[in-house]
């Protein structure tokens, strides 16, 4: 659920219907079949916890996309995000245990283009989990599993109006559906972070030069919302999870809010995006990202550029936390790095 690319953190770390880069991937595969390049690879560098004072955390994200024919694609991503060294202590005299949780994963999507405006992606995925401390319980271990998303994209033609050629897009995907997992045999087992986006975007093509698009994201976790465990004197001692599988989780979470319909509403993320584009070489790019107060407080505003030279881009983007805010973003100043190479 981290933006790993820094074009899509430039607006609002969102990705889901905006024109189709080397890095749709993570956003919606099925953007790629309205790419004109035959194949290209991504490579992004993404900071983690500057503003905790981390400075060995990060998120690593390698793509390639490869196209087969006209109406087909198949493309790969390589994910890995670590928290650095942590030195554990049960008291301060006691030697403290190294810690290094990390997550990785792998995945294929393979992408067809079922009309001449609309495509559709399915995408698997092994992923590793590192992320129990062993030296709470000395069980425990990594997980592996696995999880598929499925996706969407539209796209129309260029479109005449009164003083300026507009495209409209649209796009979905539904991801990482897969099975619970747990790090030891006793442990319970935990949803992983299925997850819906969906979005539109509209672009504003005033000349050969110059274009503005404008887009916007909404995003839903896809898991059951936590149940408040009460004492006899009716205060909150604890949650529990629905024990359901997955796929029930999944229709589950639309409508399981302990505060009805008007708490599902807070449950969704929003992203705003702008990005003007010069001569299809030089961008500049502003987002927003807000999150309901109940639901985690998320809200910050990003900035970014681009520059293309050739089959070269490179983009960059800083994440910036509103002075007003109460939420003490850990990404909060964080700067971003992406480099991609297209083949023509």
């Amino acid at each position: 659920m981290i933006s790993p690319d820094a074009r899509a953190s430039g607006l609002g770390e969102q990705g889901v219907a905006t024109s189709p880069d080397t890095f749709s991937q993570h956003w919606n595969p099925a953007k790629y079949v309205f790419l004109e390049n035959k194949s290209g690879f991504g490579v992004s560098y993404t900071p983690q916890n500057v503003k905790v004072g981390v400075d060995d955390s990060f998120l690593a994200n390698l793509n390639y996309y490869n196209r087969i024919n006209e109406r087909s694609f198949w493309s790969t991503n390589f994910k890995f995000w670590t928290f650095g060294e942590i030195h554990l202590t049960q008291n301060p005299q006691d030697q403290p245990f190294l810690e290094e949780p990390n997550v990785y994963s792998i995945d294929g999507s393979y992408i067809l283009k079922l009309s001449d405006f609309f495509s559709m992606g399915v995408t698997a995925r092994f992923f590793s989990s590192n992320l129990k401390y062993k030296s709470i319980d000395f069980d425990s271990g990594s997980t592996n599993s696995f999880s598929v998303d499925i996706s969407g994209f539209y796209q129309s033609n260029e479109i005449a109006y009164e003083n300026f050629n507009g495209v409209w897009r649209a796009g979905f995907n539904i991801s990482n559906m897969g099975p619970k997992i747990k790090y030891d045999e006793l442990g319970e087992k935990n949803f992983i972070p299925t997850n819906l986006k969906i979005g539109s975007a509209f672009d504003f093509i005033f000349n050969s030069l110059n274009k503005l698009s404008l887009n916007i994201e909404f995003n839903k976790l896809l898991v059951p919302s936590l149940i408040p465990e009460f004492n006899s004197n009716d205060e909150i001692i604890g949650y529990n999870q629905s024990d359901v599988s997955f796929l029930s989780g999944m229709f589950k979470s639309f409508g399981d809010a302990n505060g009805g319909f008007s708490e599902e509403i807070t449950e969704i993320t929003i992203a705003f995006g702008l990005e003007y584009l010069y001569n299809n070489s030089f961008a500049l790019r502003v987002g927003y990202f807000g999150e309901h107060e109940d639901q985690g407080d998320r809200k910050f505003i990003t900035y970014g550029t681009g520059f293309s030279i050739n089959e070269i881009n490179l983009d960059l983007s800083y994440l910036q936390t509103p002075s007003s805010s109460d939420f003490i973003n850990p990404n909060d100043g964080t700067l971003r790095f992406s480099f991609t190479y297209n083949f023509n």
